[in-house]
């Protein structure tokens, strides 16, 4: 089987999760193992309309009661005869967690061979330093392990492979149910660990939608597909086919060091309203507090935009709008509110209006001001000044110190949204 993969580049890359990351946040925090432990971390603020949202679930709240994050609710839960222990999020106490967590890896890996996947995990490539820390890979992903979990309490699962793709199916299908929580695959065992997949979904890229398509056409595991013709996946799905293809045969040449970033950037917020809002000035007021921070970000980078982008719609799929609008390059958050005002103007139609959003592309650097013929020059100076003042002061003293008289109007949800992160109540503690 090797014979096939000559030519493939190998690299020794570790994939790894920390497992129920926010629940296991808590549970070490009060004392508790995170494995032994039925707790839920429920939001229950406006961003879920009030029917408490399970943020997270511990490992024993899913075995004892079949709980999944992110889909169940607390009116989901049994009525009475449970256990479990059920706490408010806390978004900055996982963001701490998880730079102790980071920078524990960065003992093993250089700054350009980590990839942080997301708040709970994260690639390192170890191929040009695993051998410094012992005698082979799973030996030092025991240490990364044990590393972890006596300096944080944190458990974690690892997946080691030949590639970045071999490594994340090792973690996600085996190693989280693995005794020690690790699993390693190889171009080698490609047979015995990729082909017999026959959860087409639970494997990473492959979505629910492109699993049925692959159902379809015979295609039922990844050994079918692994021996299903190349050139017919790619007339059925264009590029991705040969993307379908190279993953059942475990090939994957992306290199964690050659990063590669999006070209256009822009920078935006979105929000879910704590109810429908249907008179015109509660939605003015909450897209002028998006506007505003979205403003505030661009200044920070020294950036202005030339492209500006509303979009409101209700709690379904049906009502409300996406807009955009060219402009003149700016940062003003003066003018951009009004743009943003005049895009939802013109294209509301009376929708109860549940979820916005504001963003700013065609991003150039802040080095010149275009004066308009509505504004003295002296006016227009003023109101820059202005806006570099207001950002000082709120970096300084925070956000809720210095916020707009309508901010207070029926509406205005910055004040509230101030203490989140993410959406999520973001705690005060780090204790």
């Amino acid at each position: 089987m090797s014979e096939y993969f000559d030519n493939e580049r190998r690299r020794v890359i570790f994939a790894i999760d920390s497992k129920s990351f926010y629940a296991s946040v808590e549970a070490v925090s009060r004392g508790f193992d995170p494995l032994k432990v039925p707790l839920i971390v429920v939001s229950t603020g406006p961003n879920v309309g009030g029917n408490g949202l399970i943020l997270a679930t511990s490992h024993m709240a899913k075995e004892r009661y079949g709980l999944r994050s992110n889909v169940s609710r607390v009116r989901d839960l049994p009525k009475k005869d449970h256990d479990l222990i059920m706490v408010a999020p806390r978004m900055n106490f996982y963001i701490y967690v998880n730079s102790q967590i980071n920078d524990i890896y960065r003992k093993y890996v250089a700054d350009e061979d980590l990839h942080i996947y997301s708040i709970d995990e994260s690639f390192l490539d170890m191929t040009k330093s695993w051998q410094l820390f012992g005698s082979s890979e799973i030996e030092v992903a025991k240490k990364i392990q044990k590393e972890v979990y006596f300096k944080t309490g944190i458990y974690t699962t690892i997946g080691i492979g030949d590639n970045l793709t071999q490594a994340k199916i090792a973690m996600d299908v085996y190693a989280k149910h693995n005794h020690g929580f690790m699993e390693q695959i190889s171009y080698e065992t490609i047979p015995e660990k990729l082909w017999p997949i026959k959860d087409l979904d639970s494997v990473w890229s492959i979505g629910k939608r492109t699993a049925r398509k692959l159902e379809a056409i015979g295609i039922h595991s990844l050994d079918d597909l692994a021996h299903h013709d190349p050139y017919d996946l790619s007339r059925k799905f264009g590029i991705i086919g040969g993307q379908l293809y190279l993953l059942s045969w475990g090939i994957d040449r992306a290199v964690i060091s050659q990063k590669t970033f999006p070209k256009e950037k822009s920078y935006g917020n979105s929000q879910v309203l704590p109810k429908n809002y249907t008179q015109k000035s509660e939605i003015e007021v909450a897209l002028q507090e998006i506007s505003d921070q979205v403003s505030a970000r661009i200044r920070k980078h020294h950036l202005q935009t030339r492209l500006v982008h509303v979009w409101v719609g209700n709690e379904y799929t049906s009502g409300g709008f996406s807009r955009q609008s060219r402009i003149t390059a700016t940062n003003e958050s003066r003018v951009l509110d009004q743009i943003v005002l005049n895009l939802f103007h013109a294209n509301w139609r009376g929708d109860k209006i549940r979820n916005i959003s504001v963003y700013f592309a065609d991003l150039v650097a802040d080095s010149s001001q275009q004066f308009d013929l509505f504004r003295t020059a002296d006016r227009q100076i003023k109101d820059r000044e202005l806006d570099k003042t207001v950002d000082s002061l709120r970096l300084k003293y925070g956000f809720t110190k210095l916020v707009k008289a309508s901010s207070t109007l029926p509406g205005g949800t910055a004040i509230q949204r101030a203490g989140l992160v993410g959406g999520h109540n973001g705690g005060n503690s780090y204790e």
